[in-house]
């Protein structure tokens, strides 16, 4: 149990049941919450009607999503709509504490709010956006602005958040399972390296799909470069499962691919893979490029470096705030050439292998119990608040 702190009933929103980054914080704090005895349900709209992309410890709603048009815009208005229609019903408001993971979910619980159908409710600040469209921007800042309480992943979003919204964030970090993420081969290793077409050596593992935000472009020209010394290379690209559509980038990222004179074998687009094949993907792999402009936290490093994994990542907040030069090889992300560089530079020996070392320490730093425990203070308050 929790000491002093009796159960509480905590209803935890995100945006999606696919496998990204704030949804997998959402599941894994709702797991560790629930091993501190209380209760927490995740919820997410589910216009695939599947579920969740993996099992959790704790019960997770698939909220009924209504159809949409394809524009980004009213596809998240359609899905504020829908979880507000969702709550509506008394016997889904039975929850302590309010918790929204994202824009979708802050801008529903401040509709309810408004309404007077809750008192009050917290938003995690995983990142922020800059939209083109004003509608979509004046709903990322109302997300934010209502909200009664809030929880940064990094202090750089917490003192954006001051900055922004003159509101103070309590920074609650991220962890990763080191039981589930690991080193050691599983007998699916060779299974998912035959079915992805990993025959080459070395292989450079991207996650998050193909994106602005993910630097994908510059990392592909970086990748590019470093076949002059390691012509088998091959570039894996996973995960990409997202609310956003990137299909000009997506088209621009093709474009210099097609352009490139490279085998199709070079660049693996592996897609969304199934959860359970993630570990071995990251065993699979020499080294993760992790080059972001952009990022909340970057839980995948912590995946990575728990499996073993060398990694690059941009030397910007929020990794500096939880990586030293000694951790992980750094890059200039807007520069092809520092990219192309720390690829080079990680691939070799001894830093290789030490770096492999080094990331299991890096990753027991970082668990989900002392997330969860980061919570605790502003959830006691928010129950108070909503039972007053």
């Amino acid at each position: 149990m929790t000491g002093t702190l009796s159960r509480l009933r905590i209803a935890i929103l995100t945006h999606s049941t696919n496998a990204r980054g704030g949804v997998i914080h959402a599941l894994e704090l709702a797991d560790a919450l629930t091993r501190l005895g209380h209760t927490a349900v995740v919820h997410a709209p589910d216009p695939s009607g599947k579920g969740f992309f993996r099992r959790t410890e704790t019960p997770a709603i698939s909220v009924p999503a209504s159809p949409t048009d394809g524009n980004v815009t009213s596809m998240v208005e359609t899905r504020v709509a829908d979880y507000v229609r969702y709550f509506e019903s008394p016997t889904h408001r039975r929850f302590d504490v309010f918790h929204a993971q994202d824009g979708i979910s802050g801008n529903a619980l401040a509709t309810l709010k408004q309404r007077g159908l809750i008192r009050g409710f917290a938003r995690t600040v995983h990142h922020m956006d800059s939209f083109d469209d004003p509608r979509l921007q004046a709903l990322q800042h109302r997300s934010i602005a209502a909200a009664d309480q809030l929880f940064a992943v990094s202090q750089m979003w917490a003192d954006r958040v001051a900055a922004e919204f003159s509101r103070s964030a309590t920074v609650v970090g991220n962890g990763v399972d080191t039981s589930r993420f690991s080193s050691k081969p599983s007998a699916n290793d060779p299974a998912l390296r035959d079915r992805l077409g990993l025959s080459g050596s070395p292989v450079l593992l991207c996650i998050g799909g193909v994106e602005e935000r993910k630097n994908s472009i510059r990392i592909f020209e970086a990748f590019r470069q470093l076949r002059a010394i390691h012509p088998s290379a091959q570039l894996v690209i996973a995960g990409g499962a997202s609310v956003l559509d990137h299909r000009t980038y997506h088209r621009q990222f093709q474009t210099a691919l097609d352009n490139s004179g490279l085998p199709s074998s070079a660049v693996i687009h592996a897609g969304v893979l199934a959860d359970e094949d993630m570990p071995s993907l990251y065993r699979l792999a020499d080294a993760l490029v992790f080059a972001s402009i952009r990022e909340g936290f970057g839980l995948v490093v912590l995946e990575a470096m728990a499996s073993g994994l060398p990694v690059i990542a941009s030397h910007i907040p929020p990794f500096t705030e939880y990586l030293t030069g000694d951790e992980i090889v750094w890059c200039d992300p807007l520069n092809i050439g520092s990219i192309a560089n720390a690829m080079a530079t990680i691939l070799a020996e001894p830093l290789h292998s030490l770096l492999s070392a080094v990331g299991y320490r890096v990753a027991r730093r970082h668990d989900w119990p002392r997330t969860a425990h980061a919570h605790l203070p502003v959830y006691a308050q928010m129950r108070e608040m909503q039972h007053a």
